[in-house]
């Protein structure tokens, strides 16, 4: 349908089967009969886009029910997930076919298995992924978070993907509210950035587009990393939001603090949206410091100011050969240029 634009986020739930050392939210999770429910998922607006989370979403029974509901009013919908419920995964895309399934696996199996403190999740997750490619589902990949820990098995994840002809997706560690962390660090942020141009090359490397443009924002991530200013622009709270289990409505899942618009379990979409309280959240995301680079922000932004990373593509893939340097671009972290003053 035409006219769809904002990207939509919603976290079912924060209960997890898993135990990530990046990640907190096991520790504090939603209880089942406090959650969002499909009476308030009735009530989002339409969307270019909605990314289904948690927490492990697949914890719910009733996915089905709320990805039924959220199918006629949005244009693609993704699942994030860990992929443990392999029977719950296989059966919802059998009941959606074009629905995105993205799996989080941490690194290679011993590494993933350490990160993420699920006995045998390699298996059952990279188990998922094959099952579903035999089913040739059509919106498939896994996504990884780089940290030390794992950073060396980003291009033996990456050959992986390609091997299986499915999607593949990066982050870095963050801290927030979502991930109740304040305490992740990247201790050895030139090994990990080494990793980053490896993967870089490789994608600028292949003949497809989609990934030319998956090499920038690998680029943003080393970027980020160095604690840099952002790359682009930050618009969320006004094309994009993301909505909590508790029905809160915020603009996204990297603020420190949670800055909350309106709660949709006691208005309706359009009085939250256009309330003097989303106003003001929207006035401090404007002034917001934190230069997060994470996808949920930043495809809506690449998407916007398209022109930006398409010269950074033009660049790389055609005026410099597919070639991608570190040493040219002079990442420099916050703490160096304060040595350096």
């Amino acid at each position: 349908m035409a006219g769809r634009t904002l990207y939509g986020t919603v976290i079912v739930t924060y209960r997890c089967n898993a135990r990530c050392n990046m990640c907190d939210c096991f520790k504090d999770p939603s209880k089942a009969d406090e959650e969002i429910t499909l009476e308030v998922i009735k009530k989002l607006p339409e969307m270019a886009f909605t990314n289904i989370t948690g927490g492990e979403p697949f914890i719910r029974k009733d996915i089905p029910e709320i990805v039924e509901e959220l199918y006629g009013k949005s244009d693609r919908i993704v699942v994030s997930t860990n992929g443990y419920f392999t029977d719950r995964i296989l059966a919802l895309c059998k009941k959606f076919p074009k629905i995105g399934i993205r799996i989080s696996i941490e690194g290679l199996q011993k590494t993933n298995d350490a990160i993420r403190g699920i006995p045998n999740g390699f298996e059952r997750g990279y188990g998922t992924l094959k099952t579903l490619v035999k089913m040739r589902h059509p919106d498939v990949g896994f996504g990884m978070t780089v940290q030390d820990m794992n950073c060396d098995d980003l291009v033996s994840l990456y050959e992986l993907s390609n091997e299986l002809h499915m999607e593949f997706a990066t982050a870095a560690l963050h801290n927030s509210f979502y991930f109740r962390k304040t305490d992740n660090k990247i201790h050895d942020k030139e090994n990990v950035a080494k990793n980053f141009e490896k993967l870089i090359n490789l994608l600028l490397k292949s003949n497809s587009p989609k990934k030319w443009f998956r090499a920038y924002f690998n680029h943003g991530l080393i970027n980020y990393i160095y604690g840099n200013k952002r790359l682009l622009p930050c618009d969320m709270s006004r094309n994009a939001f993301f909505i909590d289990p508790f029905c809160d409505v915020v603009p996204c899942n990297g603020m420190q603090e949670k800055a909350v618009m309106g709660n949709l379990r006691e208005q309706s979409w359009e009085e939250l949206w256009n309330s003097d309280r989303a106003d003001e959240v929207r006035r401090c995301t404007e002034k917001c410091s934190r230069n997060c680079w994470m996808i949920g922000s930043v495809s809506p932004a690449m998407h916007k100011y398209i022109w930006i990373p398409g010269w950074w593509v033009i660049k790389h893939k055609l005026l410099k050969g597919g070639r991608y340097r570190l040493s040219e671009n002079k990442f420099i972290s916050v703490q160096d240029k304060r040595e350096r003053q």
